[in-house]
């Protein structure tokens, strides 16, 4: 680096750039401190990465354009101190302000190949603590544009004459594109323009909102029978270039025909393969075949191909309508579908319904008593059912009647009342259920009629209710029941609207027990069971409630708190309850490491605090305080330490490098310390350093006199940096505790680089001597009633919240008065260490603006210290150079140590402001010179 912020001399006075009523004292081994520094965030986004072209819109908004699949690259850049938090976040778009799951928490937002739904407002927001976040924003736009389709729309008018119709097409093109396509047609090479020919026109259609090109051929010519193109076009932004599709339309165009080779539906087994053949039986151009299903998606193990739909070894959840789609852009698509149905029987039940005359709930003889069956069926019209008695099939008759399907009740079932029941009746019935395409098994539910098939009775077992239980036991709700047959039992809860556990709202128990594993509190409540009426009997439920109540140990906060203090002091922990079951009897026991401090019973509070009067060191440690139930306990822990919290490094000061001999550096590091006075007084720093890529520290104690105070900077010099590596730095705090947090940073080698965005403009100042100063400037700031037609309209960059330095013209300045700005001072170090006898070459470089028929003259000039004659400019420029930024660079060889000083001079009006930017100084000669233009020069040159 080949900027010096110190002299030769051991100890020197520098004034503070940012604290201008304070000075720092700065000792090559030793630290010195000062007051301010904090200062509150600001930020700008700069891009990289593949832009097309980023334009301002107003002065709050910059638009940044993107080809899509292009690396998009946004850096925010922030100052403040302490070192600022940053989080990008981006927005749907201008309606929607909620934020998307795009937040990224580092400085470059980097999305490679991206994507038109990416397209949108992106905000970097930074912040410190220090007044408001700084928040800039930037809108992304994407641009694409996608290849064009053609649809061709034929209608016939009426019979003018038995052989003549009047026939129209319409050939519509559409493209999807960012920004909204432009569209052209063509007749094989002919350009169609509206007019161009009286059979042709074309027109948006008032419902496209003009983003469709239709071109209309009016009763069909010979001529028009011809290949017609339609180029899509955005004008080549971002380089995209045009898409062309081509339409044959001949005297046979036509929509597409298909037909489906296969019945409608179509009924198989399961493990089936079911093949669907799709043919087109007319279309021009030949129609593309595709298959659909009512599910969205075709099954994954299916087979397309050409026209054929395979479906090889079909399961019932395969089951659905397949359709087969043709479409060749001519007319509406064509689509044929067919329904698949998969032979299916499940869920056999059975329920007894005693005599409903007499509001009987018992089997009784000389009553009447039904049966009631019921499966699922698909398809429902092959379902047959049957019915036996002990084995032997049975047949409707005046006193045992079969009905095979009931009205009254859902489909798939099938009833056997019998009449005057007699002694002679008891025995078991079974009902059969089968398809008759066969091929899937029978079902068959046995029903036991007897003296003793009683109805049911539920009840709660003694001591099952209510019940109590730890959180994450796993617990059985049970429900004693009798009759027979036995049925199903319906668990739901019985306090409110939730679910079981499993998430339903019933749970089927066929035991009477409801398993709960893992129960937790949210499960606490009154559970009904209660009888369902299939496999069982049809008459009013049973049902009872269990309760449950789940403890669970108390819940408490914090459940870890970090509390850093020094010695002497007082330190107040404080543990509270937040919720418990049981919490009636609540105790708690305060413990430093395994000693017990205190303990007792809560009362009426929700808390318990501790608290030490005075720290000594047994006085650090680990406290923990459980509060205790029956279920358990609760631990709030409390880490006291007198660790010192981490060290804030101070990124924002004008380059901190400097050099002393060539191939070596030297860095001055700031820091300020996070809330020095919450512990003991520091002590010393212990700093670590490696050059990045190495493993090993190289470590030394930086000794600190006095006290810290909060704001307060820190400073020491690092020497005999390697050019142009980069180093990895650690500081930690060191007290009577001893080591603190550390904090890490990364130096790296940079050339002398001002831009002028921070206020004290990289300590460059104003010449005493001139007659006027240079003013700092951002476009977004600029009055309204500037002078027109002079000076830039954004900075260097083509921001227009960037800033740059310029010379205002306007009254009261006068032609030939000058005003001047003065680099900070730059070390010369000699190559050979017994004097300078090949001076070393720096090249210095600028972007200026010179814009307006009134513009003066821009002159660069060296100035070394102890030089008392003033030498000739090194470069020099002059007049209207046009409204653009151009670079000058130029080559210079001082001897002693130097300022660089850039004069500008008022031209003869008003319209004469000269601006500056971007002010670099490298190591060596200048390479890769521009242009020359006509101006005086000792080597350098512009670019245009």
């Amino acid at each position: 680096m080949l900027v010096c912020l110190l002299s030769a001399t051991p100890l020197t006075l520098l004034k503070l750039i940012t604290c201008p009523s304070e000075y720092i004292q700065i000792a090559s081994r030793s630290i010195q401190i000062f007051p301010c520094l904090e200062t509150p965030p600001t930020v700008r986004i700069v891009h990289s990465g593949h832009a097309c072209n980023v334009e301002e819109e107003r002065h709050t908004e910059r638009v940044y354009t993107i080809r899509e699949g292009e690396t998009l690259e946004l850096t925010c850049l922030v100052t403040g101190h302490p070192r600022p938090q940053i989080r990008w976040t981006k927005t749907a778009g201008s309606v929607s302000d909620r934020f998307q799951d795009s937040s990224v928490f580092n400085e470059t937002l980097h999305i490679s190949k991206i994507q038109r739904h990416q397209g949108g407002r992106y905000y970097c927001k930074a912040e410190n603590g220090l007044g408001s976040p700084a928040i800039k924003s930037i809108r992304v736009d994407v641009y694409y544009l996608d290849d064009p389709l053609v649809t061709v729309h034929q209608s016939v008018g009426e019979a003018k004459e038995q052989f003549y119709y009047e026939r129209t097409v319409f050939l519509r093109c559409v493209a999807n594109s960012n920004p909204p396509v432009r569209y052209s047609w063509h007749r094989g090479r002919d350009v169609l323009s509206q007019g161009s020919d009286k059979g042709v026109e074309i027109y948006e259609p008032f419902f496209t909102q003009g983003e469709t090109k239709i071109l209309k051929l009016k009763n069909l010519r010979p001529q028009d029978y011809a290949n017609y193109s339609c180029i899509a076009s955005v004008r080549n932004v971002c380089g995209i270039s045009d898409r062309n599709i081509v339409f044959k339309l001949t005297n046979k165009t036509a929509s597409p025909s298909i037909k489906l080779l296969v019945e409608d539906p179509i009924v198989v087994n399961p493990g089936q393969t079911v093949s669907l053949v799709c043919i087109t039986t007319g279309g021009e151009p030949n129609p593309t075949l595709s298959w659909v299903s009512s599910s969205d998606s075709l099954p994954e193990k299916s087979v397309v191909k050409g026209g054929t739909l395979t479906l090889p070894a079909i399961t019932s959840d395969e089951a659905g309508v397949y359709s087969c789609v043709a479409s060749n852009n001519v007319g509406n698509p064509a689509k044929k579908s067919t329904t698949i149905v998969v032979r299916a029987l499940k869920k056999g039940r059975f329920w007894i319904t005693p005599d409903p005359y007499h509001n009987d709930d018992n089997i009784q003889i000389g009553r009447e008593v039904k049966i009631s069956c019921q499966v699922e069926a698909t398809p429902p019209e092959e379902l047959t059912f049957g019915w036996l008695k002990n084995g032997r099939a049975m047949r409707s008759s005046e006193r045992m009647v079969i009905t095979q399907t009931d009205p009254d009740i859902s489909p798939g079932t099938t009833n056997l009342d019998i009449i005057d029941l007699k002694f002679t009746d008891f025995g078991t019935y079974t009902c059969v259920a089968a398809l008759k395409g066969g091929g899937i098994p029978e079902i068959s539910i046995d029903v036991n009629i007897s003296s003793t098939t009683v109805p049911p009775n539920l009840t709660v077992p003694r001591g099952k209710s209510p019940l109590v239980v730890r959180e994450g036991d796993t617990v059985e709700l049970e429900c004693l029941v009798s009759g027979k047959p036995k049925p199903i039992i319906l668990w739901s809860r019985a306090d409110k609207e939730a679910p079981m556990p499993d998430g339903s709202l019933q749970a089927e128990s066929y035991d009477g027990v409801l398993r709960i594993v893992n129960v937790s509190r949210e499960m606490t409540g009154s559970y009904r069971c209660q009888t369902s009426q299939f496999n069982g009997f049809n008459v009013k439920p049973r049902e009872a409630v269990v309760e449950l109540i789940v403890q669970y140990p108390p819940s408490v906060e914090p459940v870890l708190l970090e509390m850093r203090q020094g010695l002497g002091r007082p330190v107040a922990m404080n543990c509270r309850v937040l919720r418990a079951h049981p919490s009636r009897v609540l105790r708690y026991e305060w413990r430093l490491g395994n000693r017990l401090l205190h303990a007792g019973h809560f009362d009426q509070s929700d808390e318990t605090e501790y608290t030490v009067k005075s720290l000594n060191r047994e006085g650090w440690g680990e406290y923990t305080c459980d509060v205790i139930n029956e279920a358990g306990a609760g631990r709030c822990t409390f880490l006291v330490t007198g660790k010192a919290y981490p060290p804030e490094f101070y990124y924002d000061t004008y380059s901190p490098l400097w050099q002393n001999r060539p191939t070596v550096y030297g860095f001055k590091l700031q820091w300020t310390q996070m809330n020095p006075n919450a512990v003991d007084r520091i002590v010393a720093y212990r700093l670590g350093i490696r050059q990045t890529g190495l493993q090993r520290w190289w470590e030394q104690e930086i000794p600190v006199d006095g006290t810290i105070t909060k704001g307060e900077l820190n400073t020491h010099n690092l020497t005999e940096l390697i050019k142009p590596a980069a180093y990895e730095v650690r500081l930690t705090p060191i007290t009577r505790f001893g080591e603190g947090d550390s904090t890490i940073r990364i130096i790296t080698y940079r050339e002398f680089h001002c831009s002028f965005e921070e206020e004290p403009i990289c300590m460059f100042t104003q010449d005493k001597n001139d007659d006027f100063d240079w003013t700092r400037h951002s476009a977004a700031t600029r009055d309204t009633k500037y002078t027109p037609n002079t000076g830039p309209s954004d900075d260097r960059s083509g921001s227009k919240q960037g800033f740059y330095m310029y010379i205002e013209t306007s009254r009261p300045r006068k032609e030939g008065e000058v005003a001047r700005l003065v680099s900070p001072f730059f070390n010369v170090v000699p190559k050979n260490p017994y004097g300078i006898t090949n001076p070393p070459a720096y090249c210095f470089g600028f972007f200026f603006h010179m814009y307006g028929k009134h513009i003066g003259t821009l002159n660069a000039f060296l100035r070394q210290k102890g030089q008392t004659a003033a030498e000739g400019p090194a470069w020099s420029l002059n007049g209207n150079q046009g409204d653009r930024w151009k670079q000058a660079k130029v080559s210079i060889h001082p001897t002693a140590s130097f300022q660089v000083v850039l004069e500008g001079i008022r031209g003869p009006g008003i319209e004469g402001d000269i601006a500056i930017d971007d002010v670099t100084l490298e190591e060596g000669e200048c390479r890769d010179l521009p242009p020359i233009s006509k101006h005086k020069n000792t080597g350098g040159g512009v670019y245009p």
